[in-house]
């Protein structure tokens, strides 16, 4: 039986600062763990955003494609979609959005899921090119992004909210990503504002953290040198 109230996290944000940045999960196994999520590729390889099981990739260049079940993963969020209305919103920016769910939703201390389903304009999206062993730091990678704007459209923002406590395991606060109704735009979300859209969303009491033990280069490597929460901010 599906446990929706189970978020399922595979690696972390924190071993990608150093650029530990190898695929250790299938997509294929991914799915076995939800239906709804977002995530990246090996070597930081796009965006992903799954829906209604089906995955999808917002590559460097653009475009929006179904990744198979080979496709490998060094991060990555899922879970089997169970949400809740929560708002009818109009002409609010992003950050005004943000502060509402946490008012509205009262769970700023456990993890949840946020859906909204709307038009969104002025929204700017990004997708890093992938890069290949030897991999750099995540704030090299980083840098090598394509931001994608677009004045007015139609789709779905997936979002994952991470309470402060887990900094560092996840990125503390929202992290969007965004899928168009005619899958010709998307990616990691850097701003928007929602013109009209439902809000739904779902809580979590369980967050289940798999982490990559069956990779050397992971399980080796020291963290106590990196700037984990640092790097993530500025990257994110």
């Amino acid at each position: 039986m599906a446990k929706h109230t189970t978020l399922y996290q595979h690696g972390t944000l924190a071993l990608l600062v150093p650029g530990l940045l190898k695929g250790t999960m299938t997509m294929g196994e991914l799915l076995k763990h939800g239906d709804t999520g977002i995530g990246t590729g090996e070597g930081l390889d796009g965006e992903l955003i799954i829906l209604d099981g089906k995955p999808y990739q917002i590559d460097a260049s653009g475009r929006v494609n179904v990744v198979s079940n080979s496709f490998t993963m060094p991060f990555a969020n899922i879970h089997y979609a169970r949400y809740s209305p929560l708002a009818e919103l109009e002409n609010v920016s992003q950050d005004d959005l943000n502060e509402q769910i946490v008012s509205l939703s009262k769970a700023e201390n456990t993890f949840f899921s946020v859906k909204i389903t709307g038009t969104f304009s002025n929204i700017k999206t990004r997708a890093v090119r992938k890069s290949e062993p030897p991999f750099h730091t995540l704030a090299q990678t980083a840098s090598h992004q394509s931001i994608f704007t677009r004045d007015q459209v139609d789709g779905t923002l997936i979002s994952y909210y991470s309470p402060e406590l887990f900094d560092g395991a996840a990125v503390a606060g929202f992290h969007h990503h965004f899928l168009s109704n005619d899958h010709q735009f998307g990616g990691h979300v850097l701003d928007f504002q929602l013109d009209k859209g439902d809000v739904s969303y779902q809580l979590f009491d369980t967050f289940e953290q798999h982490l990559p033990v069956n990779d050397k280069e992971y399980m080796q490597h020291d963290f106590s040198s990196d700037d984990i929460v640092g790097s993530i901010h500025t990257a994110e």
